[in-house]
């Protein structure tokens, strides 16, 4: 019996004596199934390969970023977080090994592990079994768990609180359940948001966008990004982080409602014309 990971999104499923035929996650229109076709591995054949290895570097007081190299499924990035008296795991990597699990129990272990969506559910059961830790994952995206743990807390409402200064809000938009992490000491206590891809920073660092798809160029409706921007209004923060290392550094709650309103204003053709006369 093997715990099957796909090669594509990097998300694990249940224990089983042959892959599956198809990824849960993959063959749904906000993911994609390799053009080379559908694929699995395994952890321990990522382990014994010899190829990976997991990096972990500080961004600020109190927050690293854990990256894989070479890059593996969607290539997200997790972050760790040393609150006061709880750490936090921010989404999960495919990766996991002895050496990725001493760095962080040196860095005082992880207490609590929390999710922004599917896509980054990756071997999250792993995480959580190797750290003893809870797993929080919004009620709204229970459908999408292909690995079932007691670990796993399936929070209900629009915000929760996983340690004093931490709060996930689910905001919606990507996924039904789509959740941003608040970190209310972070850059020098002014507020650090962690987005995922929920939302996501653009090559131009002043701005941020919002989709159902990021791989397949599927917009969100105007009136869910001006649900999330009202949302994320009533949040504290001044510095975002999301899952594939783009920063805004200051300013960043007045970018992401910026972004919000030219994104619906393109929707609406009121920022451009570009048809045709």
């Amino acid at each position: 019996m093997k715990n099957f990971i796909c090669t594509t999104c990097g998300v694990q499923v249940e224990s089983a004596m042959a892959a599956p035929e198809k990824c849960l996650i993959c063959s749904e229109e906000r993911q994609y199934v390799s053009s080379t076709g559908q694929t699995w591995t395994t952890l321990e054949e990522m382990i014994q390969s010899g190829i990976y290895k997991n990096t972990i570097s500080p961004e600020e007081q109190g927050l690293y970023s854990v990256s894989t190299s070479p890059s593996f499924g969607i290539g997200q990035m997790a972050y760790f977080l040393q609150g006061k008296n709880v750490n936090v795991l921010w989404d999960c990597l495919t990766y996991l090994d002895s050496a990725t699990i001493n760095e962080i129990k040196e860095l005082g272990g992880i207490d609590a592990i929390a999710l922004s969506h599917p896509h980054y559910y990756s071997t999250q059961v792993e995480w959580a079994e190797a750290f003893d830790a809870p797993l929080y994952i919004h009620e709204d995206d229970k459908e999408w768990v292909t690995r079932a743990s007691n670990k796993i807390v399936f929070w209900s409402g629009e915000s929760l609180e996983v340690a004093e200064e931490m709060i996930l809000h689910r905001i919606g938009g990507h996924f039904k359940g789509a959740t941003v992490l608040e970190w209310k000491e972070g850059n020098a206590q002014q507020g650090v948001l962690l987005t995922g891809d929920i939302v996501r920073v653009v090559a131009d660092r002043q701005w941020v966008s919002f989709m159902y798809s990021y791989a397949n160029f599927i917009p969100l409706p105007a009136s869910t990004v001006q649900g999330i921007a009202s949302r994320l209004g009533t949040v504290n923060f001044t510095r975002l982080y999301d899952a594939f290392h783009r920063i805004i550094k200051n300013d960043a709650k007045e970018r992401v409602q910026k972004s919000a309103e030219r994104y619906v204003d393109a929707l609406n053709g009121v920022h451009f014309r570009t048809e045709a006369l």
